[in-house]
């Protein structure tokens, strides 16, 4: 039996995902989080084979549930499964030691092949992507800037995304300005949209 853990936040597509698996007779989904966070904490209590995650969620998102896994070398495979078909996505998503990469719209029949092919040591990437993703360019951003950018698209103010993020207002400047220099974008507002165009936030 494959166990797994689902992290959705959405919880009428979590519940959906977990009916459409129990109906397979080789999987056991263990249980589901609503946040990273808590399936962080899932996969270190309950250990799970497979770990199945959405990439935006509130708390912590699933490419940063995915790096924590790694770094703390949490046995679970990892495959994220969403709406994004973004080549930046698939990309960090990689270099965080995701195995599998599938879209939403994708039948529930290629979701548990999926599951019996990163279970056993493969990779199963969206067939649609396996092309574009190393066409595409290159995420120029640092994590720092990445993250600065991310709260300036919220609306964050320079001075509030410092008390956040524990830097001084400088650094902030600083940051926000090597990445609007790296995206060629006018401004904070646009290199937000073109990163999280690229699916580089």
């Amino acid at each position: 039996m494959i166990k797994i853990i689902l992290a959705e936040d959405q919880a009428l597509v979590s519940g959906a995902l977990a009916a459409l698996l129990r109906l397979e007779g080789d999987i056991d989904v263990l249980a589901q989080a609503k946040n990273g966070k808590e399936a962080l904490d899932l996969c270190q209590t309950m250990r799970p084979d497979v770990l199945i995650t959405d990439i935006e969620m509130p708390i912590m998102t699933g490419l940063e549930l995915a790096a924590e896994v790694t770094e703390l070398k949490l046995p679970c495979k990892m495959i994220v499964l969403t709406t994004f078909a973004r080549s930046g996505y698939l990309r960090r998503a990689m270099a965080s030691g995701v195995r599998g990469y599938m879209l939403k719209d994708a039948p529930a029949e290629d979701l548990a092949k999926a599951i019996r092919t990163v279970h056993g040591g493969g990779r199963a990437i969206a067939p649609e992507l396996a092309l574009e993703s190393w066409s595409g360019q290159q995420d120029p951003l640092s994590e720092r800037e990445r993250q600065v950018l991310r709260l300036a698209g919220t609306g964050s103010s320079s001075s509030e995304i410092a008390k956040i993020m524990h830097l001084s207002e400088g650094t902030v400047r600083n940051y926000l300005s090597e990445a609007i220099s790296k995206l060629n974008a006018k401004n904070r507002v646009e290199a937000f949209r073109l990163a999280r165009d690229e699916g580089w936030l």
